[in-house]
């Protein structure tokens, strides 16, 4: 078992939308990194279009920043996925703190929510814990399970100095960067048709 401190929580910021500003409390949990600031605006430049009235998967929430920072900005819908429970805690902590009625909150692996998940979403964020390797099969088992909309973006998150994660074949890369030791990508879901 993972060995989780006891310390006050570490704190993140939603950087945009109707909760700009706001402070949210996360524990202190093995693999949990919040994407840094500035990333998570560059992220959320890249998808200003689509999160507006979209729905959204946080796969591995973790600290919520993502999922947050999606409904802050105008989803319709933010699922919110987590298995650990300090971490899910923390989750409702920040959910009932900012009232958030879009976000729904689910404590359990990415995979088995996948497999018991039945809508498709505009928008995927996977940024699982390095160590855990996820972006490969929690990608094939989005695809199996046909969650994602023609023309849905993904971001995908992992280590600088890693090579990229074995995809689905219909997933193209639309932005790739890195900032220190993250690498941050968007890709989107193609539909058989050549795209620029």
């Amino acid at each position: 078992m993972a060995k989780q401190s006891k310390a006050k929580p570490n704190t993140l910021r939603i950087i945009g939308g109707q909760w700009r500003g706001r402070r949210l409390g996360f524990p202190d949990v093995t693999g949990l990194r919040p994407t840094p600031d500035r990333v998570r605006e560059t992220v959320f430049n890249w998808l200003q279009t689509v999160i507006p009235g979209g729905y959204c998967l946080d796969c591995c929430a973790g600290s919520g920043a993502l999922g947050f920072e999606a409904a802050s900005r105008g989803a319709l819908h933010v699922d919110m996925v987590e298995p650990d429970r300090l971490a899910f805690q923390q989750l409702q902590t920040n959910a009932s703190q900012l009232q958030a009625t879009t976000c729904e909150l689910h404590q359990m692996t990415a995979q088995q929510f996948i497999a018991k998940c039945n809508k498709p979403y505009d928008v995927v964020f996977l940024d699982p814990p390095y160590q855990a390797a996820l972006w490969t099969p929690l990608a094939q088992l989005l695809t199996q399970h046909n969650l994602l909309k023609p023309e849905a973006r993904i971001y995908l998150e992992c280590g600088s100095k890693q090579d990229m994660p074995e995809l689905p074949a219909d997933w193209q890369l639309f932005k790739d960067k890195v900032a220190g030791d993250v690498r941050y990508c968007l890709f989107i879901r193609t539909t058989g048709k050549p795209s620029e």
